[in-house]
């Protein structure tokens, strides 16, 4: 006698707002002498030489890396 299991249905996502702002972010600081990590962090932003800028969605995973390194990277307005 097998069991059948009870196909469970997953809940919806939320979807991200569909005019989803940007955020101009700087790098101005390097990152020699500082953890590993911050460097993954900055590299991950997509950032490869000092002083230039990326324009990224303003969510909050991105958020959440530029709060690890906000010593290496500044918001530009």
């Amino acid at each position: 006698m097998a069991e059948t299991k009870k196909a469970t249905k997953k809940p919806a996502r939320k979807k991200a707002a569909a005019a989803s702002s940007n955020i101009t972010v700087q790098y101005y600081r390097s990152a020699i002498g500082f953890n590993f990590h911050q460097k993954l962090v900055v590299k991950g932003l997509g950032f490869g030489k000092l002083n230039s800028t990326r324009e990224l969605k303003d969510t909050p995973e991105i958020r959440g890396m530029i709060a690890k390194v906000p010593h290496l990277v500044r918001i530009v307005e």
